[in-house]
């Protein structure tokens, strides 16, 4: 008897595991039946025009299976993409709300969410969800991207610098984050210039110096600080960096640089600014024609023109010679011809705009340093040929 028992020990457990393997698999067709019942009632529901039935019925699925996570994304980005921006936020809000849902899953889920606040306006939700993720090896530079944007919208300057500052901590080779921490720098600057406190300003303005070897705006900034505090000479010191920077912004220079001639009476110091440069843009050109004429060296500052005007013609030189036309004029009606013409040459130079972003073609008479169309910095330049420089 004892033996029989023995014998059926092996009977009883394979018995035993058969039926539990069948009780699993009966519970995985059940589970699987429930899902699929609940996936094609939200998917009816959708394509008939019931997308809020449709998306409570997804949201219950997350519940049964976490594998429809990719399902549920998929889902949001479609509201979204039709502009339902609410029922996008619903599904990736109930993604992220899941405590079951952790790691890569959910880190797709919160940046999707963070997508949805951006577009509906919401950016300090955005924010929240977006610094979650700079964590993420995945999505981390697109967080730091959009946290970026975000940002340069509100003006949170301190954050943007802080932001860069952690980014260059764990990568200092970063130049585009340089580029745009020196910006930040000279943006928080601005708000003490607009306050009249240069005192605040100008360590800010050395910071995006020391941070960006290229950075052409501090030293125009410092320019102008230095010529409201009537400190000519670090003025013009500070301008004279402007070529050696970017040559291109040197015609936003000189104005500022003939007003420090001016002020310390001074024709020299605007003489040996220009004489390297004098030839690079229209505003140089004609600084250098004015002082010839100053002078009195007229037929010198007219060959100038007029040499300029063969290699690089510009509506602003052909004004100015226009000028010169008219003073040497006795003919009284040919002089109010001359002067009409040259009035309707002004009129055009002022209805042309002065600065075009080479990255995307938006333009205007306002310099801009963040590009108001593509969103890039230092891409808004002088404009170059005929109606420009």
């Amino acid at each position: 008897m004892l033996e029989l028992l023995f014998l059926l020990l092996p009977v009883a457990a394979g018995y035993g595991w058969m039926m539990g393997r069948n009780s699993v698999r009966n519970a995985q067709r059940k589970q699987s039946s429930i899902l699929s019942k609940h996936y094609y009632k939200g998917l009816n529901f959708l394509l008939s025009d019931q997308p809020d039935k449709a998306v409570d019925t997804l949201i219950k699925m997350i519940s049964l299976n976490n594998d429809t996570v990719e399902t549920h994304i998929a889902m949001g980005n479609f509201f979204r993409h039709r502009g339902e921006l609410d029922r996008a936020i619903r599904i990736h809000q109930n993604l992220v709300s899941r405590d079951e849902l952790q790691g890569t899953p959910r880190e797709n889920a919160l940046s999707e969410l963070g997508r949805d606040y951006m577009l509906a306006g919401f950016l300090e939700r955005a924010e929240n969800s977006y610094l979650k993720l700079l964590d993420s090896d995945k999505h981390r530079a697109a967080a730091q991207r959009y946290l970026f944007e975000i940002y340069q919208t509100t003006k949170e300057w301190d954050k943007a610098i802080d932001l860069s500052q952690r980014m260059l901590s764990v990568d200092s080779n970063q130049k585009d984050v340089a580029h745009q921490l020196s910006h930040f720098y000279c943006e928080k600057a601005q708000q003490f210039v607009k306050a009249a406190d240069y005192s605040n300003a100008i360590p800010f303005l050395h910071e995006a110096i020391d941070i960006d070897e290229h950075a052409v705006r501090p030293w125009l900034m410092l320019g102008r600080i230095y010529i409201e505090s009537q400190e000519y000479q670090k003025a013009a010191d500070a301008l004279n960096q402007v070529p050696n920077r970017d040559i291109s912004w040197f015609s936003e220079a000189v104005p500022l640089l003939e007003q420090c001639s001016e002020a310390l009476h001074d024709d020299e110091l605007l003489e040996s600014s220009l004489a390297p440069y004098w030839q690079e843009c229209a505003t140089s050109y004609l600084a250098k024609v004015k002082l010839s004429a100053k002078r009195g060296e007229d037929t010198e500052a007219t060959n100038i023109l007029l040499e300029q005007l063969k290699q690089k013609p510009t509506m602003r030189g052909f004004k100015t010679l226009l000028g010169f036309f008219v003073e040497q004029q006795e003919d009284k009606q040919i002089q109010n011809s001359l002067g009409l013409l040259a009035d309707l040459v002004e009129k055009q130079i002022q209805a042309r705009p002065k600065y075009r972003c080479i990255k995307c073609g938006f333009s205007g008479r306002q310099v801009y340093w963040l590009c108001p169309a593509c969103k890039h910095w230092s891409v808004v330049k002088p404009i170059k040929g005929l109606d420009g420089e």
